[in-house]
């Protein structure tokens, strides 16, 4: 049904001279990860978050450290270990294997702040994470003057 379009863009991936990979969810997803931005994800996976009822959005709100530290360094925590423990999936393999056979090699633009990336064998220098990492310490504080790169 889609031969033609795989073809297409296998022939563009072809003549290419350097990778852009772009990731989000799904690739965590096919790891194993929960989506935390569903209805059920990081509930299941993380049943305290379930029982107060908060979204993801809710528990990953600065103030939630502040005014609930126990459930907010418990929910990260849960996260940076599931991070941690989980293994990438073979398609990191393969796209860095198509980037270091490009004269340019490859990039990655990621929103997803698991580092799987990165325990894919893929150099920091080659990643960009637009959401930052939960495997760093980053300023909890709104006011983006009060964080200063130490």
């Amino acid at each position: 049904m889609y031969e033609e379009e795989i073809e297409q863009a296998a022939e563009f991936i072809r003549h290419a001279d350097t990778l852009l990979i772009t990731a989000g969810a799904g690739m965590g997803v096919d790891s194993g990860l929960p989506d935390f931005r569903g209805t059920t994800g990081f509930w299941k996976a993380y049943p305290a978050l379930g029982q107060k009822v908060m979204t993801f959005e809710q528990i990953a709100h600065p103030d939630n450290f502040r005014n609930d530290p126990k459930t907010a360094w418990g929910f990260y925590g849960h996260r940076l270990n599931l991070y941690r423990k989980t293994e990438p999936h073979a398609g990191f393999q393969m796209l860095k294997e198509i980037g270091e056979r490009m004269p340019g090699g490859y990039f990655v633009y990621t929103s997803n702040v698991d580092g799987q990336f990165q325990k894919a064998g893929y150099p920091e220098d080659r990643i960009i994470e637009c959401h930052g990492s939960i495997h760093y310490l980053q300023c909890s504080e709104m006011k983006t003057e009060r964080c200063k790169t130490v």
